[in-house]
């Protein structure tokens, strides 16, 4: 037989093209059998979606808003285009630096303060799991709790232990012979107590999520090391602390993500907005708070947080990369 009998006739060949409408109905029916095996799984998703979708997505369009001179009878589109001019202004002022430097900061303090504490708290509430599971639930709930409440409940919470005239710190210092501190008066002592309040209100809670992680590490782990002869202390480096590093870079991209956003309740209620403590406690989001309900300038505001929002997501693009670059399976993306 020869190469030309063997080729086949150019009128049975397959037009280019032809066999899209196979292919597209073999996708079509892959779609359809993993729609429907993964049903009950999409539709719990889909409410968890559309509220990303109105609450997350939607309002992206309001950042026009940053780039134009908003007035409300004009409307968001009919109000006039000024460019990077309210950016120009909310950078030009004085107080551009300390607030930008006190938001850094702090969060930083926040992120290092409270990782730290969780994890301490996640190691030891470890230990204590196996010889009384109810006192380990009882401890659970017990740290937990603070962070069920809000800050305006909590500003009284310090109110009450750092007022200057009956406060039970100051009433403390009193009785042992101490000069009274005027905490409301003291900026450099806020970003101790700020730290603090975080770390009582969140440390419970992130403390749980790293448990959780050390459960789902495989327990014959531990039981090698143990016939090896490792300390408790060795099995919590070698062991505990490497399989916990994904869950704890997550932690942290994340919350990077959000350096320039400060918790506008810690920073407004629980320091009662005093001007005394405004050079250290004075962040962004107050700052531009007292700028919108002073001035009114919507324009502004929303410079601020479309600034915000941007710088975030080049920080977590940036961290990301280099935790690609040193440990590739445990970054984001």
């Amino acid at each position: 037989m020869t190469a030309d009998s063997a080729r086949p006739h150019p009128a049975a060949r397959v037009p280019r093209g032809a066999d899209l409408p196979a292919r597209r109905g073999g996708q079509g029916r892959r779609l359809t059998t993993r729609v429907g095996r993964d049903g009950a799984l999409l539709l719990m998703m889909a409410p968890g979606l559309l509220v990303l979708f109105v609450f997350a997505y939607l309002p992206m369009f309001g950042i026009i808003i940053a780039f134009k001179d908003y007035r409300a009878y004009q409307g968001v589109l009919g109000s006039r285009w000024v460019g990077l001019k309210n950016f120009y202004y909310l950078f030009q002022t004085d107080d551009a630096r300390r607030i930008v430097v006190n938001t850094l900061t702090m969060n930083a303090l926040f992120i290092v303060s409270v990782l730290v504490v969780a994890l301490g708290i996640a190691l030891l509430l470890k230990e204590v799991q196996g010889s009384n599971r109810w006192l380990t639930r009882f401890y659970q709930s017990t740290l937990f709790f603070p962070y069920l409440f809000s800050y305006v409940i909590i500003n009284y919470f310090v109110f009450a232990l750092l007022n200057t005239s009956n406060g039970l710190v100051n009433h403390t210092l009193h009785s042992i012979g101490i000069q009274a501190v005027h905490w409301y008066e003291s900026p450099q002592d806020w970003p101790v107590i700020l730290t603090v309040v975080t770390v009582w209100k969140n440390g419970g809670f992130w403390s749980i999520v790293y448990l959780a992680g050390m459960i789902a590490i495989n327990p014959e782990y531990y039981e090698a090391a143990s016939l090896d002869g490792a300390t408790a202390w060795q099995k919590i480096w070698h062991i505990t602390l490497p399989l916990l590093r994904p869950l704890i870079i997550i932690n942290v991209l994340l919350s990077i993500g959000r350096i320039f956003y400060a918790d506008f309740g810690l920073f407004y209620q629980v320091t009662r907005n005093a001007p005394e403590l405004y050079p250290t406690t004075d962040v962004i989001d107050t700052y531009v708070y007292r700028t919108l309900t002073t001035i009114g300038d919507v324009g502004m505001a929303s410079a601020a947080g479309t600034f915000q929002a941007v710088v975030g997501f080049f920080l977590v693009l940036f961290s990301n990369w280099l935790v690609r670059r040193t440990e590739p399976q445990s970054a984001i993306f």
